[in-house]
């Protein structure tokens, strides 16, 4: 999906995807964020629209990559729109995705696949689910553990190579 947003869509496109699979912002927090919010800054802290919680963003490891991007941008908005002074819409960001999934044949992906997607490898790395559900400010733990899919098969398989 990378590489087809990299080699197919804009920059920008590439970018908040980027920032939504290695965060798991929520696509209408990554659309809010400004140049001046992210320029030269490895953590950033922002409040975020739907919970209206405040979050700190660690942005270490595409640090370079989103850097380079916003010295290219000619806007206060790090996802500027061609509509004015606005960042692209919700709309416009699904449009970006889909286009980049349809080229690398993945079915099913919306904006909200960004932040799941960051949720399922995040888990899936560390199989800490309190602190995943601290990270996308979920309220319970079965939130968390539905939001990233995980099945009972893989319960019993865990279960299956769990030896004290």
């Amino acid at each position: 999906m990378k590489w087809a947003l990299k080699r197919f869509c804009l920059e920008r496109d590439y970018i908040m995807f980027l920032i939504g699979i290695n965060t798991g912002l929520r696509v209408s927090d990554i659309l809010a964020l400004k140049v001046s919010d992210v320029k030269r800054k490895k953590r950033i802290i922002i409040k975020e629209g739907k919970t209206k919680k405040t979050r700190t963003i660690n942005l270490t490891n595409i640090y370079d990559e989103i850097q380079s991007y916003a010295k290219t941008v000619d806007s206060k908005w790090l996802f500027p729109s061609r509509k004015g002074d606005k960042p692209i819409s919700t709309t416009q960001a699904y449009r970006q995705l889909q286009k980049a999934a349809d080229m690398a044949e993945i079915e099913s992906v919306g904006t909200h696949t960004m932040r799941k997607t960051f949720g399922y490898w995040y888990y899936k790395q560390t199989k800490d689910v309190a602190q995943l559900q601290k990270i996308l400010n979920h309220h319970h733990p079965e939130v968390t553990i539905d939001y990233i899919g995980i099945t009972d098969e893989e319960i019993e398989n865990e279960l299956n190579e769990f030896v004290l």
